[in-house]
């Protein structure tokens, strides 16, 4: 008798159930399409952010030791960044490559799935979310700063870079990437400064006017990538400097050979040229360089040809010397790509970086000495990538498919939109849609599309969003977020890295591994010679403790920089 009530009870509930029980475990949320600011709750003496925790670090300025000890010799170090690459990208774009290549079943792994070796956290001193600048300067000087500082600590003092430190211990050094030379995470290893988006500074410290100029010359042997604008004179078409300053003369006149076309590049000879060809500057576009998906090959090298002109160059350069290299290659694009929610932009600029991974294991595994090793890890996580959804029969799905489509990224072709002055918009509108993978854009889509077309932003916001509909995945922002990144290693003394690091940890492993010299850097960047240097160009009477704009006074004599 209680069996049956139960089994009534049971049954009638089932009648009454709403209808998406019947199909799914959860209920129909619906989407988000806007997000609206809540001011956050004060901390301190800072906006928002994590409790202020007093660092680990010497007197000096200098983080403090790590307790972990290096093994063997290491000779290169090749440091990949890849910008905003969380972990769900990486299986986006792995399950992407997959779906291409089914034939070889689902065990088809990208190249830096094969030396993943762990993770690393990336929360900056002001935020528990990071900016490139903050997390760039933790891999580069091994100390925690706000967001937003180039090579400086919380209070404005510089801090000596790995790069700068292994150019004064004797190795060659190089900085390769897709953005602007004078971004966020090139420039934390090459300059100093209060405020990344100084720019027009920036490149200046990475011409040589900087204290870490004791030769006369860049203190990267290498720059390679866009931001051309910020190098030539403000008479100039294309240039952003405030001034008249041309960067570019000035490199040369120090021996430097500084090009701008793809011709030029490759009179490189693929880096085989006497001594590499160094010192060199190689700047292709005014601002970042294209997404891989848009690249005019003509025009522009690839991330991975740069890379490989790039390696043989310090090769060559070091082959007779007991002082190897250290490289940055940045894929800088793909933080970009999440920023405008493109789908596309994000996976094909994912994928080349896979293939700059495979070369550079490639590369380690050539070294007749066995004394190169490569590390990667990003600087932190964009947008908030998510793969997947329940569909209405209730099932979950995630399809690569509509991504195969994709011919451009969503900002060249909101820019063609933009653009358009001709006599058929409508089908015009329709083919951007086709060429973003895109073939069934419904009345809504097209709607918003034709409200947008004088806002390159927002059109290519949304067919960015438009695709991931097709393709069942999410973005959670148009921001950075704070989840942890993938760390990958290969080469001598990475076991060392196995396991959930802090993006300091990073910086320090470098300095342990080429024996690098950190506080003398530091020294010589904040002598009282360099005063004046140090409050014109790097900024340091207007940040103290991490806040910006505030003043502190200094004692002592004005002096131009060595």
């Amino acid at each position: 008798m209680k069996s049956t009530l139960i089994l009534s009870i049971a049954l009638s509930l089932f009648q009454v159930a709403p209808s998406w029980a019947q199909n799914t475990t959860c209920p129909a949320v619906p989407l988000q399409t806007s997000w609206a600011y809540v001011a956050p709750p004060k901390n301190g003496k800072r906006d928002f952010g994590p409790p202020y925790v007093k660092q680990g670090k010497a007197p000096n300025g200098q983080p403090k030791k790590p307790n972990y000890r290096t093994g063997g010799r290491i000779k290169n170090f090749i440091l990949t960044i890849p910008d905003g690459f969380g972990p769900a990208s990486e299986v986006f774009a792995r399950d992407f490559v997959q779906w291409q290549n089914s034939d070889k079943g689902w065990n088809l792994q990208l190249a830096s799935d094969t030396v993943q070796v762990g993770s690393v956290r990336t929360r900056s001193t002001d935020s528990y979310v990071t900016d490139s600048a903050a997390s760039a300067t933790a891999y580069s000087c091994g100390i925690k700063t706000y967001n937003g500082a180039i090579g400086i600590d919380e209070d404005g003092n510089p801090c000596g870079t790995v790069l700068e430190a292994a150019k004064l211990a004797g190795y060659k050094t190089g900085l390769v990437v897709t953005s602007r030379i004078t971004h966020a995470t090139p420039a934390s290893f090459a300059s100093h400064i209060y405020d990344r988006d100084q720019e027009d500074k920036i490149a200046l410290q990475l011409v040589g006017y900087q204290p870490v100029n004791v030769t006369g010359k860049p203190v990267a042997d290498i720059l390679l990538g866009g931001g051309l604008g910020f190098f030539i004179p403000n008479t100039t078409a294309g240039s952003s400097r405030k001034d008249n300053l041309d960067l570019l003369s000035i490199a040369r006149k120090a021996g430097v050979n500084t090009f701008t076309t793809r011709a030029d590049f490759d009179r490189l000879n693929k880096g085989n040229l006497p001594g590499g060809g160094l010192p060199y500057i190689g700047l292709f576009t005014n601002s970042h360089m294209s997404y891989e998906i848009d690249r005019n090959s003509t025009k522009e090298p690839s991330l991975l040809e740069m890379t490989k002109t790039a390696l043989n160059s310090l090769r060559k350069a070091t082959r007779h010397s007991d002082k190897g290299y250290f490289i940055m290659i940045e894929a800088s694009r793909i933080d970009h790509a999440g920023h405008s929610n493109d789908l596309i932009g994000h996976l094909h600029d994912i994928i080349q970086y896979n293939e700059v991974v495979k070369y550079l294991k490639e590369w380690v595994d050539a070294d007749p000495d066995g004394e190169t090793v490569l590390v990667g890890t990003a600087d932190h996580e964009c947008a908030g990538l998510t793969l997947g959804g329940i569909v209405t029969t209730g099932e979950y799905q995630y399809n690569p498919a509509p991504l195969a489509g994709g011919k451009h990224s969503s900002a060249y072709l909101a820019s063609l939109w933009s653009s358009y002055n001709g006599p058929n918009p409508d089908s015009y509108l329709l083919d951007i849609f086709s060429q973003y993978g895109i073939n069934d854009a419904n009345s809504t889509e097209i709607s918003v599309a034709q409200k947008y077309k004088t806002s390159s932003s927002n059109m290519d916001i949304h067919l960015g969003q438009s695709l991931t509909r097709r393709a069942m995945v999410k973005w959670s922002t148009t921001g950075h977020t704070a989840v942890d990144v993938n760390l990958i290693a290969y080469g001598p003394n990475t076991d060392k890295l196995i396991g959930n690091h802090d993006n300091t940890e990073i910086g320090l492993f470098i300095v342990n591994n080429l024996k690098l010299d950190l506080p003398k850097v530091t020294n010589l960047l904040n002598n009282p010679k360099n005063e004046q240097w140090l409050v014109e160009q790097v900024g340091r009477d207007k940040v103290q403790g991490g806040v910006k704009s505030r003043k502190r006074h200094h004692h002592g004599h004005d002096h131009t920089v060595m």
